[in-house]
């Protein structure tokens, strides 16, 4: 209508929906949406929200105790460590896409998995067979389905001497009354179970511990859902791990004699050829002397900067520390004493609303995990 009400008095609404609330995150979206109907209706469209979640950055996830964290490196962020949610028991994050997160519980069977929207706090367990554990997680474009790649081991013991191994992979759509479809594994690829990366469409693994000369990176096309392997740096140690970095794929791997990492960059993802983008010094020494407890494992995360640099986040023992892409260490995190433990996954936050969620048996909203 010509004469309604605009959303913010001298400013056109095309303006503050699109520039000003489109870039707000979804706890302030939530919030402002109570001042009126109009401002309801313009933050609650699909379109909106669909581009209310592209602007959300990927922030690494923390787990502590029972609680979800997310580390926020940003210059703007008012706060670098925060809480995302606070759960009732112990879970275990499985995989993460779109602001969606697959938890478990260990010593159950047709309930063990659940999926949560930490932003609407929904949540719904769903089931799958017992022997099969979660690979990865994505939105299988052609059917807007989200799936879940599943798979199996043989009791065949793998080895770096014979690192085949039959290992069964399978497709599940949430949501679906079917059962989990077959999908295969390539012959001669070792087992890669870490968080994978996310990129071109597609899900990345390194097999960390394959010490065999050539050590491929191994490809999951979430479209076609079959699986290839692509080259892989040849200096990376058998300790890398894949990583998102700036929108291409990145590995990275910790030289324990050198105590440097190092980052490689996949300059051309369809000709597979890599950079050495960055080694970083770590400050071990100053690490150990400034903080109890941080001589033993070290779990590394590599984050993707907002100037297209990267930055190193180390959890050691009951401390989180955040050292720059120069080997500095620019800050530190403890709660109480408790450990903080990096689970390798990203969160990007989002409201955009799911219909599989409903289909789902034991639904629930603003309920258990949830406190």
């Amino acid at each position: 209508m010509a004469d309604a009400t605009p959303l913010l008095a001298g400013l056109p609404d095309e303006i503050v929906i699109w520039e000003i609330l489109v870039r707000l995150s979804p706890k302030s979206l939530l919030r402002c949406r109570p001042v009126s109907r109009a401002w309801r209706r313009a933050t609650s469209t699909r379109s909106f929200l669909q581009a209310n979640h592209g602007r959300q950055p990927a922030l690494p996830i923390v787990f502590v105790n029972r609680s979800i964290l997310a580390f926020d490196h940003r210059d703007d962020a008012d706060h670098q460590l925060h809480t995302v949610a606070q759960l009732d028991e112990v879970l275990y994050l499985q995989a993460s896409c779109d602001g969606l997160l697959v938890l478990s519980r260990y010593g159950t069977a047709d309930t063990r998995f659940s999926i949560c929207n930490p932003a609407t706090r929904q949540h719904a367990p769903f089931g799958a067979p017992a022997d099969l554990n979660v690979m990865g997680m994505y939105a299988h474009r052609p059917t807007g389905e989200y799936r879940l790649l599943l798979h199996r081991r043989t009791q065949r013991r793998w080895t770096f001497a014979d690192p085949r191994q039959e290992i069964v992979c399978c497709v599940l759509a949430l949501g679906s009354d079917q059962p989990p479809r077959h999908v295969g594994w390539p012959d001669t690829a070792p087992p890669c179970f870490d968080p994978p990366a996310f990129v071109h469409g597609n899900l990345h693994w390194y097999p960390s511990y394959y010490r065999a000369q050539m050590k491929p990176v191994l490809v999951f096309d979430t479209i076609a859902e079959t699986f290839r392997q692509m080259r892989a740096p040849s200096a990376p140690s058998s300790s890398s791990r894949v990583v998102e970095i700036d929108g291409t794929l990145g590995v990275y791997s910790r030289n324990r004699t050198t105590k440097a990492v190092e980052v490689w960059v996949l300059q051309s993802y369809e000709c597979e050829v890599w950079e050495l983008k960055h080694r970083i010094q770590l400050p071990v020494e100053e690490i150990r002397g400034r903080f109890d407890g941080c001589g033993g494992y070290w779990v590394m995360d590599v984050v993707s900067s907002v100037d297209a640099d990267v930055i190193l986040l180390l959890s050691i023992g009951p401390w989180l520390l955040y050292v720059d892409s120069n080997g500095k260490l620019v800050d530190s995190f403890n709660r109480g004493g408790q450990g903080l433990s990096l689970a390798g996954f990203r969160l990007k936050q989002t409201l955009v609303p799911h219909s599989f969620f409903t289909a789902l048996e034991g639904y629930s909203v603003n309920a258990s995990p949830f406190i």
